[in-house]
């Protein structure tokens, strides 16, 4: 069957289009993305404004046309943390139901955790061993590890690359010291957390997701996109190190110009590579590979397994 997966997260509302059935890998078919950063439509109580809600309904109702157009036969619509932390999140849902029939289903951060796990589990098998999932989004970090498909740890922190931006990073370029104070922040609420990981051992294989990851990984030499999904790619933290301070020194349009870099992503990237840099400095890891799946291709797995057991 065609499947739609509707994902409203902080950066992006983007609609992903499978084709897929139990037991089968899910083929890409659509994918259709608007630029909505709500991470950064947020007013000072916390809440999205009516401008916000306004786009949101827009773009929700421009992805759903999107799936009718290509044939989508079921939509697993879902929202993360920049509605999830909305304060007036249940006033949003109610205002996207009733104006175009979507029933967003809020994930919590450790489900988003589960999900992506599930999905790099899926990608890279058996064999990788126990596995330490990495993702950052647009509104938080999530951290998952574990041997089988469900993790034995998982975690969600405030941490996320737009969140993070609009909060501490205003200046373009960001001033040096809101930078440190943004960097003492980070390490301290990832370090808050690494004891629950590193209890149950080292992880055999370290597993990177999201779009920040892959910005930051092609920054430090891996394969364009345009080369495949199967392409082996890897982000060093030696790499890594290396370019937090040259994109501490730019501007927003000069990290635009560089490759693989989005200009819509541009303003955040520096937020996001210093929670990759802070997260494996702190967990120990001198090297993570990008995984092509994370929580979209989660739900489409979840989903499916779910189909199959009927």
């Amino acid at each position: 069957m065609r499947l739609g997966v509707l994902d409203v997260g902080s950066n992006t509302v983007h609609l992903l289009v499978v084709d897929a059935h139990p037991g089968a890998h899910p083929l890409p078919a659509h994918s259709h993305k608007a630029e909505l950063r709500l991470a950064e439509l947020l007013d000072e109580d916390g809440a999205i404004g009516p401008e916000g809600v306004e786009k949101l309904i827009g773009v929700v109702r421009e992805a759903l046309q999107a799936a009718e157009d290509k044939g989508v036969e079921d939509v697993l619509p879902f929202a993360t943390s920049a509605v999830r932390e909305a304060s007036n999140a249940d006033d949003v849902l109610a205002r996207v139901q009733a104006e175009t029939g979507v029933d967003l289903q809020v994930l919590t951060g450790a489900e988003e955790a589960r999900l992506t796990f599930l999905a790099a589990r899926r990608w890279f098998g058996w064999s990788a061993g126990k596995l330490l999932v990495l993702d950052i989004g647009g509104g938080s970090l999530e951290i998952a590890y574990g041997m089988d498909e469900e993790p034995d740890a998982a975690v969600s922190l405030p941490l996320g690359a737009g969140r993070l931006t609009a909060g501490w990073l205003p200046g373009d370029p960001p001033d040096p010291e809101a930078i440190r104070a943004l960097r003492r922040h980070v390490r301290a609420q990832i370090a808050r957390t690494v004891g629950e990981f590193t209890r149950l051992g080292a992880p055999d294989h370290v597993v990177a997701t999201s779009k920040t990851f892959k910005q930051l990984a092609r920054l430090a030499g891996a394969a364009r996109s345009a080369e495949g999904l199967y392409v082996q790619r890897e982000l060093k933290r030696e790499s890594l190190e290396a370019w937090v301070p040259r994109l501490a020194g730019m501007t927003t349009a000069e990290r635009a110009d560089l490759p693989g870099v989005s200009e819509g992503r541009a303003n955040q990237l520096l937020a996001g590579a210093l929670v990759a840099e802070g997260a494996m400095d702190l967990f120990g890891v001198e090297s993570a590979e990008i995984c092509p799946w994370a929580l979209r291709e989660g739900v489409i797995l979840r989903r499916l397994d779910h189909m199959g057991s009927v």
